[in-house]
């Protein structure tokens, strides 16, 4: 039994290259990557920032941008140079107790953005062959036998299909621009950083904690090690430097897909006096009535290509963190049908015995337990690119350490917020039999979440403690 991450496709692409045909050998990981950042997902609040702020929010995209280039080139570091996936790097580290809800955590995460990413393929599904959206979901269950495929006519294979659903995300984009025409001069005002009110903040908030999802941080650092590369200080350097020109390209693609949408919002939109766009039906349905049928269609394609390229990309991220927290191994069909199932069924259940309707606010639901798990994948990341001892001379420099902790402490800090603000909501909102199960289940869970987040925070630090003690001399007798 093989214990490389991802061992099917581990070292298959080979990288004995020379110039620019070398570059290109490592080019491909990073596009798998930026599918996560331009998901359904992400398609709101860039909708509900440009429509209420026109194109005042750009700056907070390009911040969350760079926090993410940061993050995911330390998860491509690890990968590269300890050939460890994030999950396998965190069984290694942490006692067994503490990697049972790693793994519980990880896995609801992974299965709360795939939720997200099953109802925006099954919206744009609707908006463009009015489909309805029970079958749409339905559908959906179809992904596991394409990536199957994919996987079995190799890496590239798979890598080419996702940068042709990148390129068809991008293309509508250009088109849906170009239909709403923008004032570029005021675009390009976005991107300098302004001060945000009360409603911005909260809008900026969801921008930056919808833009670093934890699937993708467990998953660059397996798929990186997808490419054979020479073991020496040498090799290792330059498949570092590699794979940060990959990962640079890939997300500022991501960026520009992202600005697209909310400058889309804001010209589209917040020009036009609509200033509470949220949801993406209703965005599709004023598309239709402002430009015509022709832009709420390219709306939709570019909905869908973001839904199937991103549940491809769940669904290995799933595979990685049940093989690496838990070393257990299963048939591949039979692993990738648990992870898509672990989404489909509470879309189904909400329609079949909430409505439509409810879709929304499982939506909402899905980001607040992506936020909860944020933390438990970056803290342990940056400990290991910090860790002299496991890294060697590939240790990250204390420049990039503080930038890192910077980072995670934003994205940390405004994630509980949500969560708490969340969960305040909820208390409002609920009758009183309903608030009864917040205080018994909901807030005790939460808190031991966090109770746990800050145990995987200090762990490191005292085992380096322990390690560092000096060995007491054996006594004679």
């Amino acid at each position: 039994m093989s214990l490389e991450s991802l061992s099917e496709v581990n070292s298959s692409v080979s990288t004995n290259k020379k110039g620019w045909r070398k570059i290109l050998a490592f080019i491909g990981p990073a596009y798998l990557i930026s599918v996560g950042y331009m998901d359904p997902g992400n398609w709101a609040t860039d909708i509900a920032a440009g429509s209420q702020f026109g194109y005042k929010l750009i700056w907070v995209l390009l911040m969350s941008n760079l926090i993410a280039l940061l993050l995911q080139s330390l998860s491509a570091r690890l990968g590269i140079v300890k050939g460890l996936d994030l999950a396998q790097a965190s069984r290694n580290a942490y006692p067994s107790w503490a990697n049972i809800p790693l793994y519980i955590l990880a896995e609801i995460a992974i299965a709360a953005c795939d939720l997200a990413e099953i109802i925006g393929m099954a919206i744009g599904l609707n908006l463009l062959f009015g489909l309805p959206l029970i079958w749409g979901i339905s559908l959906t269950a179809l992904d596991t036998v394409l990536l199957l495929y994919l996987l079995k006519k190799g890496m590239r294979t798979m890598e080419v299909f996702i940068v042709c659903l990148v390129f068809i995300i991008g293309a509508s984009f250009v088109v849906e621009m170009l239909i709403t025409g923008p004032v570029y001069t005021d675009v390009v005002k976005g991107l300098m950083p302004t001060g945000l009110s009360d409603d911005a903040l909260y809008i900026g908030i969801g921008i930056i904690g919808a833009t670093v999802m934890p699937h993708n941080l467990y998953l660059h650092s397996s798929l990186v090690q997808t490419r054979k590369i020479d073991r020496t200080f040498k090799g290792i350097t330059k498949a570092i430097r590699y794979n940060f020109i990959d990962t640079t390209i890939a997300l500022n693609l991501a960026f520009f897909v992202n600005a697209a949408i909310l400058v889309l919002a804001g010209s589209a939109f917040y020009v036009n006096g609509y200033y509470n766009i949220a949801e993406i039906q209703d965005a599709s349905k004023l598309l239709e009535n402002l430009f015509g049928s022709v832009a709420p269609a390219f709306f939709a394609i570019a909905l869908i290509a973001a839904g199937q390229s991103s549940t491809i990309t769940g669904t290995l991220a799933g595979q990685i963190v049940m093989e690496g927290h838990l070393n257990l191994r299963i048939k591949p069909w039979l692993r990738r049908l648990i992870t898509r199932l672990l989404a489909i069924i509470p879309a189904l259940f909400t329609i079949l015995y909430f409505g439509e309707s409810a879709l929304g606010n499982l939506l909402v639901l899905s980001q607040v337990v992506l936020s909860l798990q944020l933390g438990f994948a970056i803290i342990p990341l940056i400990h290991f690119n910090s860790d002299k001892k496991m890294m060697k001379e590939f240790a990250i420099k204390l420049w990039v350490k503080i930038l890192a902790w910077i980072s995670t402490a934003i994205i940390v800090y405004l994630n509980i917020s949500l969560v708490v603000t969340e969960i305040k909501g909820w208390i409002s909102e609920a009758s009183p039999n309903k608030v009864i199960l917040i205080y018994a289940l909901v807030i005790p869970i939460t808190l031991a979440a966090i109770a746990l987040l800050i145990y995987v925070f200090i762990h490191p630090f005292l085992k380096s403690k322990s390690n560092n003690e000096p060995e007491l001399p054996l006594g004679d007798g």
